[in-house]
């Protein structure tokens, strides 16, 4: 099986078994089900993994799911670029594309090889992307490759981001640290969290 593939077996696998019961359904989000040819659409073209309806109220959602070895980790990720890809036009990776409103990150209980026998998140948070991306449109938060390994805050209300390159040389990512997401413009950037701040 692909990285790939493997990768989203993990992702459906949390997403069913410990986002929506533990996340999702405590925020009152019901999952849309969407037909499998959109679906399939608006993962590539808009990064967007599902949506959800509360009140009348549309949200969309990208999702990321970790094992247990990154729980001392206060930042989520954004895949930056596939430079090495040989289909040109995939290049650009999640940050060129996602319109989703909403980034939801999880550090599972378990390691990657055992996630079925996953109970819980060490830690979670539900990012209001479109806040995130206002900031990131006005430069308050940038992405630099500086070849640091996090974010830190730079002239007192800016976020600086490193580009982070994966090992296998696949595609590079930028982290966000959450807990200054929240120290610089509030709480509302983050909609629920648990263990992040």
């Amino acid at each position: 099986m692909s990285k790939y593939k493997t990768d989203r077996v993990f992702t459906n696998y949390i997403h069913k078994h410990l986002a929506v019961p533990l996340i999702y359904e405590p925020l009152n989000w019901g999952e849309v089900k969407l037909r499998k040819d959109y679906a399939k659409y608006i993962d590539m073209m808009d990064g967007i993994d599902y949506v959800f309806r509360n009140e009348g109220e549309i949200m969309s959602v990208q999702e990321r799911f970790r094992d247990a070895q990154y729980k001392g980790f206060s930042d989520f990720t954004i895949r930056y670029r596939r430079d090495k890809n040989k289909i040109k036009e995939r290049h650009k990776s999640e940050y060129y594309k996602m319109k989703a409103h909403y980034f939801t990150y999880g550090i599972i209980d378990s390691s990657k090889t055992d996630y079925h026998n996953a109970k819980n998140f060490i830690k979670y948070a539900v990012i209001d992307l479109k806040k995130v991306y206002a900031k990131l449109d006005s430069n308050q938060i940038f992405i630099s490759d500086n070849k640091q390994n996090t974010c830190r805050i730079v002239d007192g209300n800016r976020i600086e981001c490193p580009i982070k390159y994966n090992k296998d040389g696949s595609s590079s990512f930028f982290p966000i640290d959450i807990s200054y997401l929240v120290k610089l413009w509030g709480n509302d950037m983050v909609v629920a969290q648990k263990r992040f701040l």
